[in-house]
């Protein structure tokens, strides 16, 4: 059994006697245990903001140097308390087990994964406590797979050994309808499927990494998302077989994302592909694109798509080079913005769902920026005043409070 526990489950040295003992028990019921730790609860970002006072842009080989820190107290302190219960155990970090990945820093992807070490260390009767969120690149340069890797880490690993479940422990216990700390009416969901659980990562919803998502589709690993803080099952994350046919199984929202806009584009062959060719090359990934005949008439076009926050500032300079070489080109940028999103399997099979929710926004006066679809979600991008409003009223609209009523047929 793989075993992933998050910051908070680690936050300090009670906590992490918790996971010790959970990690012993489970060894004791006859299974080869696997624990993977992320960094203290804060940690990350303490060692962030210490690079960020030295310098506003800190070399990124450097940065992934420092942020691999925290994991590796973790995991050693973790190893310790087991011993201190009387059972045994090894820390390992991502270059020992090695999780071999490309070597784009800070969000690295993994390439292999050479599991012998971790079933060596459960073969010889420890618990093998992995250090997550970091492997190395092929010159062995310390590398880490971004923000949740650990969540990725722990879910690469169960398949690199083949594990029977990899269980993702954090505060909360389970995936919900939506975030019940907006909204209170939001259920906790017993089984969903990889292709929602999916979407809603990708969209904004917290409890799990969208790579470690699609990793255990593609090799076929159950998750178990549960709290490290009760004993209660939690939600169960595997192939769509045999659930039902949810045509809105959850509602979520991205803060993290903001908006630019290049106005009177030279509508032409080519100038779009320039644009986004631009922010390829330096690693900034974009989400939602609407292009539209422009304000101004003439042939022109308008551009509008998001990117990260934290690429906002990088962005600018690039797409600023960019508008002054295609010419003609005005920007505007605006990180007040939320994406909104509504996700099941069943709208596959159900119209009208995308019209229901339009309607819905349309009710509470918020109005909608920008929009994005594919068979089983559909994202608005609101004001970020909205936020809160947005998703409640989805969510009563759409009836999640009440299980039955979200179920197709």
């Amino acid at each position: 059994m793989v075993q992933k526990y998050g910051g908070t489950s680690v936050a300090n040295l009670d906590r992490m006697r918790a996971v010790a003992e959970r990690a012993v028990a489970t060894q004791r019921e006859g299974n080869d245990v696997v624990v993977i730790v992320s960094a203290m609860a804060g940690e990350t970002n303490r060692l962030l903001g210490l690079a960020h006072q030295i310098t506003e842009v800190p070399d990124m080989r450097e940065m992934d140097a420092l942020a691999a820190t925290g994991e590796q107290v973790s995991a050693a302190l973790v190893a310790m308390t087991i011993h201190a219960l009387g059972g045994r155990a090894k820390s390992l970090l991502g270059h020992q087990v090695r999780i071999q990945t490309d070597a784009a820093f800070t969000k690295a992807r993994i390439h292999t994964i050479e599991g012998s070490k971790v079933r060596s260390t459960c073969a010889e009767g420890s618990i093998a406590v992995v250090a997550g969120f970091q492997g190395a690149d092929p010159e062995g340069n310390i590398t880490t797979l971004g923000r949740g890797g650990s969540d990725t880490s722990a879910v690469a690993i169960a398949a690199a050994i083949k594990a029977d479940v990899c269980e993702i422990y954090t505060d909360v216990d389970g995936v919900y309808t939506t975030d019940p700390n907006i909204c209170p009416s939001a259920r906790k969901i017993d089984h969903i499927s990889y292709e929602e659980m999916l979407e809603l990562a990708s969209l904004g919803a917290k409890v799990l990494q969208i790579r470690s998502v699609e990793l255990a589709m593609k090799y076929g690993v159950p998750i178990h998302v549960r709290s490290s803080f009760t004993d209660t099952t939690g939600t169960m994350v595997t192939s769509e077989e045999g659930l039902e046919a949810v045509v809105v199984a959850g509602i979520a929202y991205d803060k993290s994302e903001a908006k630019v806009q290049l106005i009177n584009v030279p509508d032409r062959p080519g100038v779009v592909a320039r644009i986004f060719g631009t922010l390829a090359e330096k690693n900034v990934s974009v989400d939602m694109i609407i292009q539209s005949p422009s304000r101004e008439g003439g042939a022109t076009t308008d551009v509008t798509f998001t990117v990260a926050k934290t690429d906002l500032a990088r962005c600018k300079d690039l797409i600023e080079q960019c508008a002054r070489e295609i010419g003609g080109a005005a920007l505007e940028y605006d990180p007040d913005i939320v994406k909104v999103s509504i996700v099941g399997l069943g709208m596959r099979s159900h119209a009208g769902v995308a019209a229901r929710m339009f309607g819905i926004l349309a009710g509470e006066g918020i109005n909608i920026q920008g929009i994005t679809t594919s068979e089983i979600k559909v994202s608005c991008i609101i004001h970020s005043k909205y936020t809160e409003l947005a998703v409640r009223a989805l969510h009563d609209g759409f009836g999640l409070d009440k299980a039955s009523a979200a179920v197709g047929g």
